[in-house]
């Protein structure tokens, strides 16, 4: 029997990478060993998504997967973050790890750049989910028992209020028509809390909503930090 190559997942703590990690498990293409991550250290919280680095150990535990943490400064210059991103790929590739899953659904610049930096490491990229239907999937989600919360909303696009608001069908049907229903344009970013990747759910609660670097944070936390 061949063996399957081994893989990471690109784990942003949301529900595209929630959702692209167990298609690829279900698939034979390749077996997941493991989830990297960007966490801005000056915060202690995953890039961009602003997750609590505490909430995503217990997503990793949920996982079953260990987790490979790229720390990245804030502001963070681009080859900062391709000269840390460039050393965890090259441990991995020692590790035997060859390819990397992703969660992108559309973006062709964003894929051709990740396939660029993965070419440079002697890697290749792995996309479960390339060009779904984006509103569909969204649905796809919440049908497959998949729960996530919104951590971070870009106010230009979308309304401050959706912060910390849960991913579920009410709050698709108020989207505006201009943003995608996965948030791929960078609308809105979620952290996922319960699902068929995960071995149980995490309970938490919303906290506060803060503005930072244009953007509008809410911080969900694991109950036992509430």
């Amino acid at each position: 029997m061949t063996r399957r190559p081994k893989a990471v997942v690109a784990w942003s703590s949301g529900k595209d990478s929630a959702l692209a990690t167990h298609v690829a498990r279900q698939s034979s293409e390749v077996e997941v060993v493991g989830a990297l991550t960007t966490v801005t250290d000056r915060y202690g919280r995953v890039s961009m998504h602003g997750v609590r680095e505490t909430l995503l150990d217990l997503q990793m535990e949920a996982l079953g997967l260990p987790c490979t943490k790229v720390r990245i400064p804030a502001p963070c210059p681009n080859e900062v973050y391709e000269r840390e991103m460039a050393r965890a790929m090259s441990e991995l590739r020692r590790a035997g790890v060859s390819h990397v899953v992703f969660g992108d659904l559309f973006l062709r610049d964003i894929r051709a750049y990740r396939e660029a930096q993965l070419a440079r490491a002697g890697m290749h990229g792995v996309f479960p989910l390339w060009l779904r239907d984006t509103g569909e999937l969204a649905r796809d989600m919440l049908r497959s028992g998949l729960r996530a919360l919104i951590t971070c909303v870009d106010p230009r696009v979308l309304d401050r209020e959706f912060a910390g608001r849960a991913f579920d069908e009410s709050m698709l049907a108020e989207l505006p028509a201009a943003v995608d229903p996965c948030g791929e344009n960078g609308e809105f970013h979620t952290v996922v809390v319960d699902g068929p990747m995960f071995a149980r759910s995490i309970p938490v609660e919303v906290g506060a909503v803060v503005e930072r670097d244009g953007f509008v944070f809410a911080d969900v936390l694991p109950l036992e930090e509430a």
